[in-house]
């Protein structure tokens, strides 16, 4: 009975020793994955590590850079051609501008009047005319200029000791103010002489002169009864005198316009005569 159950008892241990067998040869044993995490902790996919792995950022380009006038500007690229085109043009227009200033400071106009102009540059003498730029003028048209401020000045003073007539323009019936200046110029520059003295203050044609830039032949303006023009005028002789024909009663006469009536009454000059306005 013993001998038998040991007998059963061997049996079933080599039945079960055989399947065990069996299931490790087995090609399609499963595979518990867990039980491989545990014992591999540290493997880890391909796909996984490719996860894993840090991407490098690739490097920003830099665009170039050049200098144009002192500035830095990116240079072109295909995408940015007009752009840089239109920056091109603006840059190039401004250093030429700045070119030509430079040029004109450093130039000395050469100016010719009437007859002279087109003909060969003559020698040039520089005159300054209130505030504006130096003027060059050849030594025939300053000649030109001098002999009229002189015939003004001829005219003018060869009127000394006749009477004041209101209205008056000519040397038969005598000369209020206005119309001793309109005498004298009339025929001697381009543009035509207005008949008032408040007319003359405001003329275009004539320059705005201050009173420590007279002289000779500039027109001196007075308001005399202070209704806001100017009612009186003379022409400076130099020196702080002044020719004018005053008021009835009065003859023509050169008075001095540091004088204390004059200098209360004062407005202004006008320069009617200069190289460019003579005939």
């Amino acid at each position: 009975m013993v001998t038998m159950r040991l007998l059963i008892t061997l049996i079933m241990l080599a039945t079960a020793q055989l399947f065990l067998n069996m299931a490790h040869a087995s090609p399609h044993a499963p595979i518990n994955a867990n039980h491989h995490k545990v014992d591999n902790p540290t493997a880890a996919s391909e796909d996984q590590r490719r996860k894993r792995r840090p991407v490098k950022a690739s490097p920003a380009k830099k665009t170039p850079v050049k200098v144009i006038s002192g500035k830095k500007v990116k240079e072109s690229s295909p995408k940015k051609s007009r752009l840089t085109s239109v920056q091109k043009f603006k840059l190039k227009k401004r250093d030429s501008l700045k070119t030509a200033s430079a040029e004109r400071e450093k130039l000395v106009y050469k100016r010719r009047y009437g007859r002279h102009r087109g003909n060969p540059v003559e020698e040039t003498e520089e005159l300054t005319y209130g505030a504006a730029a130096p003027l060059k003028l050849s030594k025939a048209h300053r000649a030109r200029y001098q002999k009229a401020r002189e015939t003004a000045m001829n005219k003018l003073m060869g009127q000394l000791g006749k009477p004041y007539q209101w209205g008056g323009t000519s040397p038969e019936t005598g000369f209020d103010c206005s119309g001793l200046v309109w005498y004298a110029y009339k025929d001697l520059v381009k543009f035509k002489i207005p008949r008032t003295a408040n007319e003359m203050y405001h003329l275009r044609d004539a320059a705005n002169i201050k009173r420590g830039e007279l002289e000779k032949g500039d027109l001196v303006f007075f308001r005399i009864n202070g209704r806001g023009t100017a009612d009186h005028v003379g022409v400076y002789l130099g020196n702080g005198k002044f020719i004018q024909s005053p008021r009835t009663g009065k003859d023509i006469q050169v008075s001095a316009l540091s004088d204390d009536y004059w200098q209360r009454h004062y407005i202004g000059a006008r320069r009617m005569m200069t190289p460019k306005t003579i005939r």
